[in-house]
């Protein structure tokens, strides 16, 4: 019966769990039952035997298998030992016991011995391993958190809202000028002056963008002055007669453009203090009419250069920016014959090195224009030595007309009085005429003012 105690306590620490395999405390209370147990059985024997001879015990050698056993399975816990260091002790049941908590990857595993006791193993400290951390994209001065989303002013807010409104007040001015502008057709004027005035592209095409950058807005802080200045015969009248039929019919008022002939509204009795009074009341009636009706009025001056030198201080006293604000909305035209021969001297004298007209008449190139800017220059210079109203003008030369644009002129004026504009007929009408003939070029004498004349004589 005595080998049948440990028979079946061998397998009861068999089928201990293995979470008290891996425990201190478990260890301990196993040892505590298992010296009760001895205990226990040496009690059972029956002590009427008398003096019994002392036998080894069974249960200590088993306690002791134990007690290495579960040291080894918590040393392999701790990591202290390889998972194969429990085969040393040489008891295999031990070894299987143990190893009922583990996975059964751990026995395939290659085993190693070492000579190192429990003592050392367990005052041996296992080395850590550290655990490499992520790069962190920030400074190391800096915290290592995520930055707090940037709050935004209401300052910017405003800002573009502020900006907005300014875009869209500039879109409408713009709107605005465009439609001030498209009231006057400025494109139809223009077409209608180079369809009827010949030879003179240059100036129409500064009278048109003169006029188009002053009519492009109704407020203004002084009138517009256009000086047409040149020989006898180029067209100044005949601009400023296109002018005025123009603006009467994109004003549908015939008051609010007045043309002042200084022969026929001052002849050459008459006062000029009498005629000063009398243009400055006509001038004042229109600009007024023309305030009531936020219209641009047009005055057209006809031969300038007849006018005493007081309707000319009134006319600069019209155009001073101290007047009333209806007297700066305004267009004003001079048409003088002063300058003609400075003209006619300039044009000759570069007649000879001046390219050929293009079949359309335009003038080619920058040394056209830098000819055109040396010609006003001079003239300014000397209009302002005769009186300081051509200092705030805009001064546009007519250049000479050659035999080409005389023929134009006699054909146009032969079409309009019901003759068939034959190109020969027009032609042999031009050769009665005078001309400069100057490096193979023919420029007329007194342009085509003698026109008219010779086709009502047919």
């Amino acid at each position: 019966m005595g080998p049948a105690g440990p028979s079946k306590s061998l397998p009861g620490c068999g089928e201990l769990p293995a979470r008290s395999c891996l425990m201190v405390e478990g260890d301990l209370h196993a040892e505590r039952r298992l010296g009760a147990m001895d205990g226990g059985q040496a009690s059972l024997e029956p002590a009427a035997a008398g003096p019994s001879i002392p036998r080894p015990s069974v249960i200590a050698p088993l306690r002791a298998v134990v007690r290495l056993r579960r040291r080894v399975c918590l040393l392999r816990k701790r990591r202290l030992l390889p998972p194969g260091a429990g085969s040393a002790s040489g008891a295999g049941a031990a070894g299987a016991g143990c190893s009922s908590g583990t996975p059964r990857a751990d026995w395939d595993r290659p085993q190693f011995f070492t000579f190192d006791g429990p003592a050392e193993l367990h005052s041996r400290t296992p080395r850590k391993r550290r655990r490499r951390s992520r790069v962190v994209l920030y400074p190391e001065p800096s915290r290592k958190c995520r930055p707090h989303a940037e709050r935004r002013s209401r300052a910017q807010r405003c800002l573009v809202l502020l900006v907005a409104v300014v875009g869209f007040q500039v879109l409408n001015a713009i709107e605005n000028l465009d439609d001030n502008a498209q009231r006057y057709d400025l494109d139809g004027l223009e077409k209608a002056l180079q369809r009827a005035v010949f030879g003179q592209p240059a100036a129409v095409g500064r009278i048109v963008a003169l006029l188009r950058d002053y009519l492009a807005t109704h407020v203004h802080s002084r009138p517009l002055l256009l000086a047409l200045h040149g020989p006898s015969g180029v067209g100044k009248s005949h601009v400023g007669r296109l002018l005025a039929r123009h603006f009467r019919a994109v004003l549908e008022d015939g008051a609010l453009v007045l043309q002042y002939h200084a022969r026929h509204h001052c002849p050459e009795p008459r006062a000029a203090q009498a005629c000063r009074e009398q243009l400055a009341g006509l001038v004042a009636d229109v600009v007024a009419r023309a305030e009531v009706e936020e219209k641009t009025p047009l005055v057209v001056l006809d031969e300038a250069e007849l006018m005493p030198r007081e309707l000319l201080d009134e006319l600069r006293s019209l155009l001073q920016p101290q007047r009333a604000h209806h007297f700066h909305n305004a267009v004003y035209v001079l048409l003088s014959s002063a300058g003609g021969a400075d003209i006619t001297r300039f044009v000759l004298r570069n007649a000879s090195s001046a390219r050929p007209r293009r079949p359309d008449g335009d003038p080619d190139g920058a040394a056209a224009l830098r000819a055109e800017e040396e010609l006003r220059a001079g003239l300014r210079a000397l209009l302002v030595r005769e009186h300081p109203l051509w200092q705030a003008a805009a001064i546009v030369p007519f250049l000479l007309l050659d035999k080409q644009d005389v023929v134009s002129c006699f054909r146009e004026e032969m079409a309009a009085e019901g003759f068939f504009p034959e190109q020969a007929r027009a032609e042999l009408l031009a050769a009665q005429l005078s001309y400069y003939r100057v490096a193979g070029r023919e420029f007329a004498v007194s342009g085509c003012k003698q026109v008219v004349a010779k086709v009502n004589l047919l």
